[in-house]
């Protein structure tokens, strides 16, 4: 026999002689490999064509096509080939942060209505600026008449807050642990004093920080004087006001639609009455009071100015305030008067939003028209016109002579030495906002477009 068939024998005698479940169990793992396999095979394909997607979209094109049922790029002979939308644009690059030693942290909680907070973070960030602090983002008013329970972040947003002014403070969300409550610190609660120029903040708030690391201001309306304030401070205030508070994307599309349901129907006049409750309950309206002028108007005497003005019935209005004190029954001689006007007393951030975009006032953004009403002049006009001393035109005259001036020229703010609440109030007038020099000389403009907002 020859050896290779005595061989070949006796390995055919050694495989007969292996168990069947063997065998299967054999085969068993072979097919468990194949498709093991099989599917990181796929899966390394799948990732490859992803990579190469990203890296190149065209590259993977013709691969691609078999796969998607087609037989290669002569298949989509005749048929359109989908255009992909345009890329969004890249957002702008972060400006570097600002590298400093802070010298504590800053607690503050923001009272009064939605502008008041707003004026007061623009305050409290050039504070935290000016004494290289760390700003824990400010928390807003919940318990005042509002009783809004809206946090900082419900409104703007945050992280567009923070990001945008890193070159100028570090901004925090909260507090290190190391500083909260539950491990026994106990922050130095304190209001600052109102009207305060840098020099006070400097003296005496800086080296307090020295002692208790972290100081909560738990009043911040009017902390910071309206001049007398370095210019790269009053700067920075109009910078956090115009570019960091941000609103939410849901509040801004919401006051997009509506402004846009407006503008639709034609240019509108923007009017805040500021005939609310908590309004009159702060002026605190007595006889005298009003005859300085230190009391809004009521809407009815609101109605009359807008006539005296020469605003026709077919003048669209929006109201820009809450609920009016009196309610429906106080609006009856302005819708009367004036039967296309708008009112929303849902949210401040949508009459701010609103404000902005009216025809010719864009409150805090610039020298636009703005008829700022003289109401000290304008009560004793009204009582005139009321007890038949003055007629009707008489009366529109002198409204219209005494406002020539209070419609929004640019103009430095008034200072009066030792009676900083009777000044301008910076955030009406921010004129260093506007010009590049620390002096800026302004004369006053007309405007060929009829004025569009009231603000009272």
């Amino acid at each position: 026999m020859d050896v290779r068939s005595e061989n070949s024998s006796v390995q055919v005698v050694r495989w007969a002689k292996i168990p069947t479940q063997v065998i299967q169990r054999t085969r068993l793992q072979v097919w468990f490999i194949r498709v093991c396999s099989s599917i990181l095979i796929w899966t390394c394909l799948v990732q490859l064509v992803a990579v190469g997607e990203l890296w190149h979209p065209k590259l993977f094109i013709g691969f691609l096509n078999p796969i998607n049922g087609s037989t290669g790029p002569s298949s989509n002979a005749g048929k359109s080939i989908p255009t992909p939308p345009p890329a969004l644009p890249a957002p702008p690059p972060l400006p570097p942060p600002r590298n400093y030693i802070s010298n504590g942290f800053l607690k503050v909680s923001c009272n009064g209505g939605l502008n008041q907070m707003r004026a007061a973070i623009c305050d409290m960030v050039t504070v935290a600026r000016l004494l290289n602090l760390t700003l824990v983002v400010p928390e807003l008013d919940k318990t005042s008449f509002w009783a809004d329970p809206s946090d900082f972040e419900d409104i703007f947003d945050v992280g567009h807050f923070i990001d945008s002014l890193r070159d100028e403070v570090r901004i925090v969300k909260r507090l290190p642990k190391r500083f909260s409550r539950k491990y026994g610190f106990q922050p130095l609660e304190m209001p600052p004093v109102s009207w305060s120029s840098e020099k006070y903040y400097l003296e005496q708030i800086l080296p307090l920080f020295s002692k208790h690391k972290v100081i909560h201001f738990n009043r911040t309306d009017t902390r910071l004087a309206n001049n007398g304030i370095p210019l790269d401070l009053q700067k920075l205030r109009c910078r956090v006001n115009f570019q960091a508070l941000k609103f939410t994307p849901s509040i801004e599309a919401l006051g997009n639609k509506l402004v846009h349901v407006l503008q639709e129907k034609g240019p509108f006049l923007a009017l805040h009455l500021r005939y609310e409750m908590d309004m009159l309950a702060f002026s605190g309206c007595t006889h005298e009071k009003r005859s300085q002028g230190l009391c809004p108007l009521t809407p009815e005497e609101a109605t009359l100015i807008l006539q005296a003005l020469g605003f026709d019935q077919d003048t669209q209005i929006y109201i820009a305030s809450g609920e009016i004190y009196g309610s429906e029954k106080r609006l009856a001689a302005l819708r009367a008067t004036f039967p296309r006007i708008n009112h929303s007393s849902q949210m401040a951030a949508l009459d701010f939003m609103v404000s902005v975009a009216s025809n010719i006032f864009v409150p805090y953004l610039g020298f636009k028209k703005t008829i700022q009403l003289n109401r000290r002049q304008l009560v004793e006009l009204i009582d005139l016109h009321h007890n038949g001393t003055l007629s009707w035109d008489e009366f529109s005259d002198a409204v219209k002579s005494s406002h020539k001036k209070r419609m929004g020229q640019p103009n430095h703010r008034i200072i009066i030495a030792e009676k900083p609440k009777e000044e301008d109030y910076f955030y009406a007038n921010p004129q260093e906002c506007f010009c590049g020099v620390a002096n800026c000389s302004y004369s006053p403009v007309s405007s060929p477009i009829p004025p569009a907002t009231i603000d009272q």
